[in-house]
């Protein structure tokens, strides 16, 4: 059966006109506090996946550095190092006077193993 006889000629164009027609963007069409609502909850997801593959990169460095022992005082310091970045970020290494100790044992750590001084240290 052709489509005149059906009476799908037209109906057939408008389904191709809308195939290739740009996507109606929803958040134009939505209220302010709708629009506000969308995006904390796209920037939240962003933020999670974020944390997941952050913890998923901190399991592959800890396996590395579990992976073989330290060939020498520069390695043993990057593991160190590691390990008081840690300390830091937690509530007990955000104290003002341990902030101090980390701040002058991390730079001990870097004179001492010879490596050079990083330009804008975090710590």
């Amino acid at each position: 059966m052709a489509e005149e006889e059906r009476g799908d000629a037209e109906p057939a164009t408008t389904a191709t006109a809308e195939a290739t027609a740009p996507p109606v963007r929803l958040d134009d069409r939505r209220g302010m506090n709708a629009q506000k609502a969308t995006e904390i909850r796209r920037r939240t997801r962003a933020v999670a996946r974020d944390q997941t593959a952050l913890r998923r990169r901190q399991a592959e460095l800890e396996s590395f550095l579990l992976a073989a022992p330290s060939v020498g005082w520069p390695d043993v310091a990057e593991k160190a190092s590691y390990l008081i970045r840690l300390l830091a970020a937690t509530e007990a290494g955000r104290d003002p006077r341990r902030r101090k100790i980390i701040a002058s044992v991390l730079a001990d750590l870097r004179r001492l193993s010879g490596a050079p001084e990083p330009a804008n240290d975090p710590s």
